[in-house]
């Protein structure tokens, strides 16, 4: 893991130096998207973080072994929660995966199974977004293992406005709270990233 990120952060600053010709921006953030899928592949090199916390927009796969007809993908919804057989409405946000499956392992026992073994993963995570001076602000994909760098490199790159030097991220995980963020910041699920302008 630690060798893709290094891979991924020296890839990400010839990029950077490529978009830095006018010319080459838009083969350069083509190119990049590309090395990104194949260096990051699937969200599992992230989701298996101990301390990741859940929150609205991740799509759980729950597996009961032995119940096919209790298991299946749960998004969870704008209230935090997800819906699962027998059990109902059942609240997820900021909590672990490792929390929830011992408290799905709670909610079936001993009502409802004598011994139930549940696992329980992320599929999908909830979108990153980006604001401000880039080429195209919006809400994107989380890759795992993602930096700042790697978030600009697929909106498009910087504006000829973008301030590269003062980049601000909000964290889902702690409520919101802004702070200072540099090209080497790595992201997580449900951050804003924010690139302001630069005054001349």
């Amino acid at each position: 893991m630690s060798n893709l990120i290094h891979i991924s952060v020296i890839w990400s600053e010839v990029v950077r130096t490529l978009q830095i010709h006018h010319r080459w921006k838009t083969a350069a953030t083509i190119i990049s998207m590309s090395v990104l899928c194949c260096m990051l592949g699937s969200p599992q090199l992230f989701a298996e973080e101990a301390d990741y916390r859940l929150g609205p927009g991740d799509v759980l796969r729950v597996t009961v072994f032995g119940h096919e007809d209790l298991s299946g993908e749960f998004q969870v919804g704008s209230t935090g929660d997800i819906t699962l057989p027998l059990i109902g409405e059942f609240p997820v946000v900021d909590r672990t995966l490792r929390d929830v499956e011992s408290a799905v392992v709670e909610k079936l026992r001993p009502d409802y199974l004598k011994n139930p073994q549940v696992s329980i993963e992320v599929i999908n995570y909830r979108p990153f977004y980006i604001i401000g001076e880039v080429q195209n602000p919006g809400s994107y994909s989380y890759v795992g293992g993602m930096r700042v760098v790697n978030a600009i490199a697929i909106a498009g790159g910087f504006t000829y406005r973008a301030n590269e030097d003062r980049l601000l991220i909000s964290r889902a995980r702690s409520e919101g709270k802004q702070g200072p963020a540099t090209q080497n910041t790595i992201v997580f699920p449900g951050d804003v990233i924010e690139v302001p302008e630069r005054f001349f």
